[in-house]
């Protein structure tokens, strides 16, 4: 997964691979080999070169993270290049059918919606936890909920549309 993390007004590139236990994450072409637990919520301990790194995190706002290494805090907002390309800027501009995919491979752990729904735009459809994060996959228009193709406790692929709104 490639993203842009702007730390105290630094953009940085962010690609995030996972394969079993081990996350290799490369950040501004430097890559680190990590293995990630998370023994409570939003507590991640990240064991690099056999150091052992707390990193304690909690959510803003969508895409915002109030985040604590140590002692040094700091804010961190997350950008999906991905989610940029094509994104309409008023609800009139998104007309007809919305599919709402996902990014990485999960479980959806949690169906909020329901078919027949009527959803405004920002409204939270499916939540989904990839690498030990919960995703809350929102509505990116106002319209009635159509299909939810996955139930809860289902592994998913990347991509997969997991929810239409029309």
């Amino acid at each position: 997964m490639k993203l842009q993390a702007e730390i105290e007004n630094q953009k940085l590139d962010v690609e995030i691979d996972r394969v079993g236990d081990a996350v290799t994450a490369t950040v501004d072409g430097r890559s680190y080999v990590l293995e990630v637990s998370e023994p409570e919520p939003n507590v991640f301990l990240f064991k690099n070169q056999n150091k052992i790194t707390e990193v304690d995190v909690s959510p803003v706002s969508p895409g915002v993270i109030e985040t604590r290494v140590g002692t040094h805090e700091f804010q961190v907002k997350l950008i999906d290049p991905k989610r940029l390309r094509g994104t309409a800027t008023d609800d009139a501009a998104v007309d007809g059918r919305a599919e709402i995919r996902t990014a990485m491979p999960g479980k959806v752990v949690r169906v909020v919606a329901a078919v027949g729904d009527e959803v405004e735009k920002g409204d939270g459809i499916i939540v989904v936890e990839a690498m030990k994060m919960q995703n809350e996959l929102r509505s990116p228009k106002a319209g009635t909920v159509r299909e939810i193709r996955f139930d809860e406790g289902t592994t998913v692929n990347s991509g997969d549309i997991l929810a239409v709104i029309e």
